[in-house]
């Protein structure tokens, strides 16, 4: 009988890898990287309960770096299929793969260099090299097209709209059809298009990210437009933690709307993250993907250029920005706060009570992004204690995650229950919850997948 065990994002929001046991072939899907707290960072240093060559292929939800960003580990252990994605998904992983293993050798030599590791020497997760070789092994395949993954399994992509090339994996066997959730898009908002009904599957996996919780309503952009409008009275900088890819566009978006309705005063807008700039031209390639409104000029994606928006290219540039004291709104990554430049920005902007850090995205259990969230006096970064001084927001109506509405919504779409519902991708309170809502609203049978567990299909 196949069976599926659930590697990562069970009783946790990253790390996601599901592995369908076929009996002659195997089959992964989603290989991401866990971040956050120490105890899931570490689970990426453990060996998986299967050997990687015996994995005889991967296939992608999405390129954020939870659900991709253990494949080159994964083919540095030796794996060697094929990776299946979206075109979508293709390009915005050749960004942030190619970071992820840089982010890696910069903190391991930071590490070496300051002695703030337990390891002697510290070593990456993955090299470079092991990140260009894991991008050989990806196969790009449109929205709606069956493709066989392995004798005997067809699978399609259906859109998500949760990110640029997001989709839901529709499996097909001989004798049922599983659908592999991904992380859902959101109804009703700007740049992608709303999550695809889906209308039968044997068996389901729906992430649970929010499933406790309501987003804020959308208020038009008021709230962003309060905190710029805050923080430039004060003469500070606003410093936003973005996910390169993705949420950077949403926040240029509505920073580009609420100047040209001039509910904001016209700041200098630095986009602190050449991974989101080439993102940005992603897009553009891809707009048949977007929003029917969205528009593609000459500069690129409409939308997404506000007035005085300069695209920081070098390391001195970056180091200029930091050191500057004057007003201005900073973008850069990564969204959590666990690397990248945006931790320079934050060094420098979080002792001073004029300045602002924001937050525009769901913010880890042990990242940086939720000690600050939720309150913290000091943070460590780069082996310091830095004081915390500055105002300190969240703007959760960005984010890009379904709330428990939101889901409910989508699983309304199915025209008969599925066999069983199995919840992945949340902290404990928010699977709970989902579960007891999805059981009295739906009448449903649901199981809140376990880390390692094994379940027969």
């Amino acid at each position: 009988m196949p069976s599926l065990t659930f590697l990562g994002a069970a009783g946790t929001v990253t790390g996601s890898k599901y592995l369908l046991d076929l009996g002659e072939h195997r089959v992964l899907v989603d290989c991401g990287l866990f971040q956050g707290l120490k105890e899931l960072r570490q689970r990426n240093w453990q060996s998986l309960p299967i050997a990687p060559a015996d994995i005889d292929a991967v296939v992608l939800t999405h390129a954020h770096l939870d659900h991709v960003g253990y494949l080159p580990r994964l083919v540095a252990d030796g794996f060697h299929g094929p990776v299946y994605c979206t075109p979508g998904t293709r390009d915005l992983a050749s960004l942030i793969l190619t970071d992820s293993a840089r982010i890696q050798e910069e903190d391991a030599r930071d590490a070496n260099r300051h002695g703030y590791s337990k390891h002697h020497p510290a070593l990456p997760l993955y090299t470079s090299a092991d990140a260009e070789q894991a991008l050989t092994r990806l196969r790009a395949v449109g929205f709606r097209q069956s493709f066989q993954v392995v004798p005997g399994a067809e699978v399609e992509f259906i859109e998500a709209g949760h990110l640029l090339g997001s989709a839901f994996a529709r499996m097909q066997t001989p004798d049922q059809t599983i659908v592999f959730g991904g992380d859902l898009g959101r109804y009703g908002r700007p740049v992608l298009p709303d999550p695809a009904a889906v209308e039968e599957a044997d068996v389901l996996l729906v992430e649970s990210t929010y499933g406790n919780r309501r987003h804020e309503p959308d208020d038009g952009g008021a709230r962003l437009a309060q905190i710029v409008n805050d923080t430039a009275a004060r003469g500070g900088k606003l410093i936003i933690p973005a996910f390169a890819i993705g949420r950077v566009n949403e926040i240029i978006y509505w920073l580009d709307r609420l100047e040209e309705d001039k509910r904001i005063p016209v700041l200098p807008v630095y986009v602190d993250s050449p991974m989101a700039s080439r993102a940005l031209q992603f897009y553009a390639d891809h707009s048949a993907e977007l929003d029917p409104d969205v528009q593609v000029g000459r500069k690129g994606v409409r939308g997404f250029f506000t007035e005085r928006m300069t695209m920081v290219a070098s390391p001195q540039q970056s180091k200029q920005l930091v050191a500057s004291k004057r007003p201005a709104i900073v973008i850069a990554s990564s969204g959590m706060a666990t690397g990248g430049r945006v931790l320079y920005h934050l060094a420098a902007a979080l002792p001073e009570r004029r300045n602002t850090v924001m937050f525009a995205g769901y913010q880890a259990a042990g990242t940086r992004g939720r000690q600050l969230v939720d309150g913290a006096s000091h943070v460590r970064m780069k082996g310091r204690e830095i004081p915390v001084a500055a105002q300190v927001e969240k703007l959760d109506s960005m984010s890009a995650h379904a709330d428990a509405d939101e889901v409910m919504r989508w699983l309304s779409g199915f025209k008969r229950p599925p066999r069983m519902t199995y919840l992945v991708h949340g902290e404990s309170d928010a699977l709970g919850a989902l579960r007891a809502r999805i059981e009295t609203e739906r009448h449903w049978p649901v199981h809140v997948a376990a880390h390692h567990e094994r379940v027969d299909v």
